[in-house]
């Protein structure tokens, strides 16, 4: 039996009613095979990055514990934001029904064409630090550092907890 990795997810929406969407995608993250959801953070709203105009997100993350590797894990993301309804192509920084977005995996760090831990980032992206802090205050990004030393680093401008 594979060992039990925790990963955390960050979870956004702003699209068929953003808070609603990242709740449902919560609640589907505890049923992907060999793997429990034990913390979910509020949620926030937050400005979309980017040039494109569109609605504000609502974002959140999730502590996770699981046994599939971090590319099944990833695999399964992807699974649950297609059941959503998010198109296989879509407009870079664009609106979007459901994104999850695998923040670590364990102590991983690897970088190649589909999957970059920690995710890319998340220093600068306070809508993911934010929620991140609330459940996860010492967790220590393999080469980035611990996460209430860089949500310090980051502004809360734009940032509203729902």
């Amino acid at each position: 039996m594979e060992r039990w990795q925790p990963a955390y997810i960050g979870l956004g929406s702003n699209l068929s009613d953003p808070e609603r969407q990242v709740l449902a995608a919560a609640r589907e993250l505890a049923e992907l095979p060999r793997t429990c959801c034990v913390r979910m953070s509020p949620v926030y709203v937050s400005r979309p990055m980017g040039p494109v105009a569109q609605p504000d997100f609502v974002n959140g993350a999730a502590g996770l514990l699981t046994q599939l590797s971090a590319r099944e894990l990833l695999d399964g993301l992807r699974a649950i934001e297609t059941e959503f309804g998010r198109p296989a192509e879509r407009e870079r920084w664009g609106p979007r029904i459901l994104d999850l977005d695998l923040l670590s995996y364990g102590c991983v760090r690897s970088s190649d064409a589909t999957l970059t831990l920690p995710h890319p980032g998340i220093v600068e992206r306070n809508f993911v630090l934010y929620p991140l802090c609330d459940i996860a205050p010492d967790l220590e990004l393999p080469g980035l550092g611990r996460v209430t030393e860089l949500k310090a680093r980051v502004t809360r401008a734009g940032l509203t907890a729902l």
